[in-house]
């Protein structure tokens, strides 16, 4: 990941709860921090960011991305673990879920993502909330600054059927979380 304060997103919507390659966490390291995945547009079901002074990484026991659309708002959730990064295990890391909560068209199909291609969300804007859970605990977070950037958005077909959308971008975000400051960062 380039050090543009940015943090990447490479995702895989699953279709089907069957578990083929497709549907596995493929971890390729950045050239620049081994910590995190390298940014690439091909489906890896992988996300990194920093939080802190730690990570926010996807994991092989958890599904990295939710898309749910209901009256005229998407719900898009990364879900991983925090950890020291991805080669120090999962042992005393937290499940982490980072919701992005936006106005939308509705999003009934696959194809309809499409609309989020080259799509960038301004998280301090009034009309969208970012919720953190951690332990099962959720937090609704004050939006210091942010963005979400949707680069690029692709749909596979499998048998000439839409089975899943790859969803590409970056996003960066700095919010207070018990009245103290806190950044994700550096993808």
């Amino acid at each position: 990941m380039k050090r543009n304060g940015l943090i990447t997103i490479i995702l895989l919507l699953i279709f089907s709860c069957s578990q083929n390659l497709m549907d596995k966490t493929i971890y390729f390291p950045d050239e620049d921090d081994s910590n995190l995945p390298a940014y690439t547009e091909w489906g890896y079901n992988s996300f990194g960011a920093k939080y802190e002074r730690s990570y926010i990484f996807a994991t092989h026991d958890i599904v990295p991305c939710k898309i749910i659309y209901r009256s005229g708002t998407l719900d898009f959730s990364l879900s991983g673990r925090t950890g020291r990064g991805y080669y120090s295990g999962y042992s005393g890391s937290e499940e982490i879920t980072l919701n992005f909560s936006f106005p939308s068209v509705a999003m009934k199909e696959y194809k309809d993502l499409l609309a989020l291609n080259k799509k960038e969300i301004d998280l301090k804007d009034a009309s969208c909330t970012v919720k953190m859970t951690r332990n099962s605990q959720p937090e609704n977070l004050t939006i210091l600054s942010g963005r979400l950037t949707f680069k690029r958005v692709q749909i596979l077909r499998v048998d000439d059927k839409e089975n899943r959308a790859i969803l590409s971008g970056v996003f960066n975000l700095q919010f207070l979380r018990n009245d103290q400051p806190e950044t994700i960062t550096d993808g």
